[in-house]
């Protein structure tokens, strides 16, 4: 019985921890037509305070670069690879004793995507991500993504 209840402690510990980052960096996501049947998918994050969040290629081992998956669907067909679009900042950080790459304050990550039919459909996923600041870095979370796309 203790183990359970020393198990149970740990587990809200482990989520109230990992829910820290989330509330550092609130996401918003819309979708812009830019062609026939062609959207844009842009997921921007807003960092807080003093934090940061890292690149999708965020340099050698250490931080939990930003990463993105989709869930697979027959109205949408992803065209290409995520895009970054910000002020990214290249520098060394003694924490992992390299440089790394990183924005503060706001980044816009965008997903082209076809739809294969002029019918309403939703781009779900989910995005990983990690946040530091000068002082300490969150353990890395795990957001939902969903926007409406067409229609």
């Amino acid at each position: 019985m203790k183990k359970i209840y020393l198990f149970a402690i740990a587990a809200f510990m482990i989520n109230l921890v990992s829910a820290q980052s989330s509330k550092q960096v609130q996401w918003t996501y819309t979708a812009k037509k830019i062609a026939d049947k062609t959207y844009e998918v842009h997921m921007i994050a807003a960092i807080n305070g003093d934090y940061h969040i890292y690149a999708q290629d965020a340099g050698g081992e250490g931080p939990v670069a930003t990463s993105f998956s989709f869930v697979n669907t027959p109205l949408l067909q992803l065209d290409g690879k995520v895009k970054e679009s910000g002020k990214i900042i290249k520098k060394f950080e003694t924490a992992w004793s390299h440089d790394v790459k990183y924005y503060e304050k706001t980044v816009d990550f965008v997903q082209t995507v076809k739809a294969k039919s002029g019918a309403k459909s939703s781009l779900a996923g989910k995005v990983e991500f990690m946040v530091c600041n000068d002082r300490q870095c969150l353990p890395p979370s795990e957001v939902d993504i969903k926007v409406n796309v067409g229609g």
